[in-house]
C-alpha cells in the first residue's frame, strides 16, 4: 500500500489527521485479519507547485529565511510527532522526494523514449493526449481538465492539460539538480510514481490519499506510470473525504485553519483520533470544539468500562459463579461485519458502545462474571479498541497519553497511599493527594467496593 504523504512546509493540520488515521486503520485491520502489509508513505520535500508555479517548499523557506532542506527537516519531525501522538503506526518505508531524484529522472527518460513526453526549453512535459485513458479515475474529459491550468506555463506546452515531469530551474532557484535536459527539479506527480514503483513494483495493490489528490495528482500518476510500464498501475484506489470547520471548508484564507498541535492544546490526541473515527472515511468531517467535547464523553465511557474490567480481573477467582454470561461472540461478529463493510469505523464504534453497556450490566449484576468471562470481555477491548482502532492503547491503560501520563499501576499506588493516610487519620495528606490528582484532571470516587478513578469530564 502506498499513501501520499505530507508536503513538509508547515505543521500538520486536522485534514492530515483524518487522512493518516484513515490509512492507519486500513493497515491495522488488514494486518489483524491476517494480511502481510508493506506500507509506504512518502515525504514531499520538493516539486509541489502552487497555482503561481512556485514550489511550496521554496516559497515558505523564503518567508522564514531558512534553507528549504532545513524547513523540510523541521516539519518532517513535527509531522511524525503529531502522528505518534495520534497513535498512528509508522509506515514501513518513508521515502523522500529529494532522495529519489535519480529514479525520477530515469522515469522521465522512459516516457521520452516511448513518445509520451516532450522537452522544451529545458523542461519536460507529459503529453496527456498520448494516453487515451487519461481521466479514467476522476471521470473527467480532457476538455474539463483545462480549467485551473496555470496560464504562465501554457505557452510552452503542446496542450494546456500537459503536466510537468521536469522543470528547468530559474536563476536563484535553490532546489535544483543536474539532468539531461537542464538543472532543475522534478514535477510533483512524478515523485509518487517513481517511489511507489521502486518499493512496491510496477503494479501494486492499494494507493491512497485525500480526495483532493484524486485530480490531478493521482490521475497524472496513473497516466505516466502506465504509459512507462504498459502495466496496470494500482488495483484499488482509496480516497478519504475532507474536513470542514463549523460547517465551512477549512482554509487559511478563511482563518479557520486548525493545526493538530493547536487541537492537542485543548484535546488529547486520543480524543482527536476517536473523533475522526466516528465519521466514515469517505464522509466529510466537521471539526468543532463541541464535537470534540462530545467525542471526549464517548471515549471516557469506553475507557472507564475497560478499566473496570481490568480491575475486576485482578481479584476474580476461577470459582466465581458465571451467572448469565455475556455472549461475547455476537459483538465480535458485528464488529467484524462493520469493518468488512468498507472499514466502517462509525458502525464498529457503535458496536463497542453496545458491548460496553452490556458489560456494565454484567458487572453490576449480583452474580458477577468469573475470570473466563472477564478475560473474554477484556480481549474484545484489547483486540478491537486497541489493536484495530487504536483508541485505547494498552500502554496508557485507558488514559489519553497527553492528559496525565499516569498508568493504572501508578494510580493504584496513589490510591493505596491515600487510603493508608486516612487510616492513620492524616486527612490533610489524603486530601492533598485527591486535590492534586483533580488538578491533573483525575477524579477519585469512594464507593462501597473501594476507591475508583476516572478522567474529569470537560467543563462547559
Amino acid at each position: 500500500m502506498y499513501v501520499c504523504g505530507p508536503t513538509v512546509y508547515s505543521h500538520s493540520h486536522i485534514g492530515h489527521g483524518k487522512s493518516y488515521v484513515t490509512f492507519d486503520i486500513i493497515v491495522r485491520y488488514l494486518r489483524f485479519i491476517g494480511y502481510k502489509v508493506l506500507y509506504v508513505q512518502n515525504i514531499t520535500d520538493v516539486g509541489h507547485l502552487l497555482d503561481s508555479g512556485e514550489d511550496r517548499m521554496l516559497k515558505q523557506s523564503k518567508l522564514e529565511k531558512v534553507h528549504p532542506m532545513q524547513l523540510a527537516e523541521t516539519f518532517t519531525r513535527s509531522y511524525f510527532e503529531d502522528m505518534d501522538a495520534l497513535n498512528i503506526l509508522r509506515p514501513d518505508i518513508s521515502p523522500r522526494a529529494t532522495g529519489h531524484i535519480v529514479e525520477q529522472i530515469e522515469l522521465v527518460k522512459r516516457l521520452l523514449e516511448k513518445g509520451c513526453a516532450y522537452e522544451v526549453n529545458g523542461s519536460v512535459y507529459f503529453d496527456v493526449r498520448s494516453d487515451k485513458d487519461y481521466g479514467k479515475l476522476s471521470g473527467r474529459t480532457l476538455e474539463e481538465t483545462v480549467e485551473g491550468t496555470r496560464v504562465g506555463t501554457r505557452e510552452e506546452k503542446r496542450n494546456p492539460q500537459d503536466f510537468a515531469l521536469w522543470k528547468r530551474a530559474e536563476p536563484g532557484h535553490v532546489m535544483r539538480w543536474p539532468s539531461p535536459w537542464s538543472e532543475g527539479f522534478p514535477g510533483w506527480h512524478l515523485e509518487c510514481s517513481a517511489m511507489s514503483m521502486k518499493y512496491l513494483g510496477e503494479s501494486f495493490d492499494i494507493h491512497g490519499g485525500g480526495l483532493d489528490n484524486q485530480f490531478p495528482h493521482h490521475e497524472c500518476e496513473i497516466a505516466q506510470s502506465e504509459c512507462a510500464t504498459g502495466k496496470p498501475f494500482v488495483r484499488y484506489w482509496i480516497h478519504n473525504n475532507l474536513v470542514t470547520v463549523n460547517g465551512q471548508k477549512m482554509s487559511k484564507s478563511l482563518g479557520n485553519f486548525v493545526t493538530l498541535k493547536d487541537a492537542f492544546r485543548t484535546f488529547d490526541p486520543l480524543i482527536v483520533r476517536f473523533f475522526i473515527l466516528q465519521s466514515h472515511y469517505r464522509s466529510t468531517l466537521d471539526f468543532s470544539d463541541e464535537a470534540l467535547g462530545a467525542a471526549r464523553s464517548g471515549w471516557e465511557k469506553l475507557a472507564e468500562t475497560s478499566r473496570r474490567v481490568k480491575k475486576e480481573l485482578e481479584s476474580a477467582g476461577q470459582d466465581r459463579p458465571a451467572g448469565n454470561a455475556l455472549e461475547v461472540g455476537q459483538y465480535r461478529r458485528r464488529f467484524l461485519d462493520a469493518m468488512n463493510d468498507d472499514f466502517n469505523t462509525p458502525q464498529a464504534i457503535a458496536v463497542l458502545f453496545d458491548f460496553t453497556r452490556a458489560v456494565n450490566q454484567r458487572l453490576s449484576a449480583n452474580a458477577k462474571p468469573g475470570r473466563g468471562e472477564l478475560e473474554a470481555i477484556d480481549a474484545v477491548f484489547r483486540e478491537y479498541a486497541d489493536q484495530v482502532l487504536g483508541i485505547l492503547p494498552a500502554k496508557t491503560a485507558g488514559l489519553p497519553s497527553g492528559d496525565s501520563g499516569l498508568d493504572a499501576p501508578l494510580m493504584q499506588i496513589l490510591i493505596d497511599m491515600r487510603a493508608e493516610a486516612r487510616k492513620q487519620k492524616l486527612f490533610a495528606l489524603s486530601d492533598m493527594i485527591r486535590d492534586r490528582l483533580k488538578a491533573l484532571g483525575i477524579v477519585l470516587e469512594d464507593t462501597k467496593d473501594g476507591t475508583e478513578w476516572k478522567l474529569e469530564k470537560e467543563k462547559p
